[in-house]
């Protein structure tokens, strides 16, 4: 079929006409963001920092107690609220922590959530291995002696990459000389089976080693922290954290 340049005009005229006419693409419907709104009260807040007074008229056994019941909800996923940014103001001026915690540097054993604990709660050292030295001793002295802590905790735990390291005798930089101060802890164990970072009834053995040996090192070499203990101010006593659970087994 011929089609005329004049034919050929009104039907590109006839195709644009029906395409201008259709109807036009609907932009996606956006919903409405929703206004979140924060609640009035949250049930279980806790704002406050403990005060001096409140630090004083506590006992040894009832801040374990109070550790004991914390991890119970930490277990339970249970954690107390707090207004965090309340208690750092609160807390600029004055600290009065419950407690000292030697914990390993271990990224998965979260110290103060473990207890269930908030800001000016607890002071906690940190070095992979949880053994003493002059530094920590130090800070150990000055959390209880002079800031009036009622409890030193020496916290080990499960499958410690420090302690593994320590049974199978690794050398490596300064890692090698920090090793040394857990050693002793793993050779004082007495066992019949494998001695090797694979055995983890001997890694096991190894840590609850190394925490008692931590303890005694305290003792030995912090007079002034064996005075208080003997004298009833402060408890010095270990733990071992379950990397599986969660729990805290006081030993």
């Amino acid at each position: 079929m011929k089609i005329t340049t004049s034919a050929f005009g009104l039907l590109v005229v006839a195709i644009m006409s029906a395409t201008c006419n259709q109807p036009a693409e609907q932009p996606a419907k956006v919903e409405p963001k929703k206004e979140i709104k924060q609640d009035e009260e949250i049930v279980g807040l806790v704002e406050d920092v403990l005060t001096k007074e409140e630090q004083a008229a506590l006992t040894p056994d009832m801040v374990i107690q109070s550790f004991k019941e914390g991890n119970g909800r930490f277990m339970r996923n249970d954690l107390t609220a707090r207004n965090h940014s309340e208690q750092v103001r609160k807390s600029t001026n004055a600290q009065y922590p419950k407690a000292i915690v030697l914990s390993c540097v271990d990224s998965r054993v979260p110290v103060e959530d473990v207890f269930d604990r908030g800001i000016g709660d607890i002071f906690v050292a940190r070095v992979a291995g949880n053994f003493v030295n002059e530094d920590i001793l130090g800070s150990m002295e000055f959390a209880c002696k002079v800031s009036g802590s009622k409890l030193i905790l020496v916290m080990g735990h499960e499958h410690c990459g420090a302690v593994k390291a320590a049974v199978d005798d690794v050398k490596l930089g300064n890692i090698t000389s920090m090793l040394a101060k857990i050693r002793p802890a793993v050779e004082a164990v007495e066992y019949s089976g494998a001695r090797t970072s694979e055995n983890d009834e001997f890694v096991h053995l190894a840590c609850k080693s190394n925490v008692r040996n931590t303890i005694e090192n305290i003792r030995k070499q912090s007079p002034i922290l064996k005075e208080m203990e003997e004298k009833g101010a402060i408890k010095i006593m270990g733990a071992v954290y379950d990397m599986d659970s969660g729990e805290v087994s006081f030993m």
